[in-house]
């Protein structure tokens, strides 16, 4: 990987966070954006070392998924510092710079071992050149089994503070988000909990109407699990999670934008409704990302992979594979939104939704140099994650 500490990148296209530059550059060192502008006020350069590229691609910043299981075979319930080396690597083909490891419902034990060697591998493994992992996502399991989807039913628990305090402490305070049922026994406790100190809640899994997400929102709730699947929907006398969604501003939503678990005409409809202030694109993507179609393991339970598809025997959707920088360029062609309001909903938000944006998120003056190389199809040419090069498609001179 790249070890140069100066880079200039120029005459390329840059999604800046205040501004558009049709021919820009961009100067790093030692891993921070320094300076932006038009190429035409470029000023000393021949300390860096430039990164050639086409007139037609394009920069953007670094895509941040918050809601990431696996990749390339690995899990980060495997409870391994190599599985989440393999997924750090991997998903800086994808264009994530950035993410957050996603545990699942699973025995408690099972869970403990994933969130203590996740917590051990962001505060002492992190690999420079990899995706950056800002900490855990604990995905149940304090969820509603009527809405377990690929979420094994029989290790559902209720919502418990003291449990949470725990595995809290024992992943050294990296959890930063949590999806749970509201309704569910003890949630409401557990949600202020959770607010108090930080941790996003979101509703998901769930089955909760209209009145309980309100409750769950005055006590601290911020955001919803990928909008549609697995939760109570929109009907016309009692408007769900889906329709609290819509209606309510406090709430953030990831979104699966695959073209699988939701049509794309209804991702359209959410753009509509919930816009790009909102939304955040997740990937929700299981091991066998990247790898070819078979059968996998998810949470102890045999999975199938085909033509872009992931499902249990009885035919649930077990997470996906997508890949953030398909994601991408799908919510374009769903909504017919612009690549700003793409950015928005695969960087900014989830920057900000974790308290992140200061550093992340956009390609700004002082922020880290996460960013990511379009060509001129849109597609991933190139992720720098921290000013180093973590992926290249083909062979450039640099």
């Amino acid at each position: 990987m790249d070890k140069v500490n100066m880079i200039l990148l120029r005459n390329i296209k840059i999604y800046a966070e205040n501004a558009t530059y049709n021919s820009g550059y961009i100067k790093i060192k030692n891993g921070k954006i320094i300076e932006i502008g038009e190429n035409s006020k470029l000023t000393e350069e021949e300390n860096y070392k430039e990164i050639p590229l086409p007139g037609n691609y394009s920069v953007i910043p670094g895509m941040i998924d918050i809601h990431i299981h696996g990749a390339d075979g690995a899990d980060s319930m495997d409870g391994t510092c190599g599985a989440l080396d393999t997924i750090s690597a991997a998903l800086t083909k994808e264009g994530t710079t950035s993410f957050l490891a996603t545990t699942m419902t699973q025995d408690k034990s099972l869970i403990e071992e994933a969130i203590q060697n996740a917590g051990d591998y962001i505060t002492h493994f992190q690999k420079e050149g990899h995706a950056e992992v800002l900490g855990i996502h604990l995905e149940g399991p304090f969820i509603n089994k009527d809405m377990a989807g690929a979420q094994p039913i029989h290790h559902i628990i209720e919502p418990d503070v003291s449990l949470f305090k725990r595995w809290q402490d024992h992943s050294q305070q990296t959890i930063k988000l949590v999806t749970m049922a509201p309704e569910a026994k003890g949630g409401m406790e557990l949600i202020r909990y959770l607010n108090e100190n930080g941790v996003v809640v979101s509703i998901g899994h769930s089955n909760a109407n209209y009145e309980e997400i309100d409750q769950a929102i005055e006590a601290g709730a911020k955001q919803v699990t990928h909008l549609f699947n697995q939760m109570r929907g929109l009907h016309h006398r009692e408007p769900g999670i889906v329709g609290a969604t819509f209606l309510r501003d406090e709430l953030r939503a990831e979104i699966i934008v695959d073209g699988i678990h939701i049509r794309p005409e209804i991702v359209k409809l959410a753009f509509q409704q919930v816009t790009d202030q909102r939304l955040i694109l997740i990937t929700d993507a299981m091991r066998a990302k990247s790898m070819k179609n078979g059968v996998y393991d998810l949470g102890g339970q045999e999975v199938t992979v085909a033509d872009g598809k992931a499902t249990l025997k009885r035919g649930t959707l077990a997470g996906s594979v997508l890949k953030m920088g398909n994601a991408f360029k799908n919510i374009l062609a769903f909504t017919g939104c612009t690549i700003e309001s793409a950015i928005k909903m695969v960087s900014e938000n989830p920057a900000k939704e974790l308290g992140l944006f200061e550093r992340l998120g956009s390609i700004s003056t002082g922020k880290d140099a996460d960013m990511v190389i379009l060509d001129g199809n849109l597609d991933v040419f190139m992720t720098i994650c921290k000013g180093k090069i973590a992926f290249k498609k083909g062979e450039i001179n640099i």
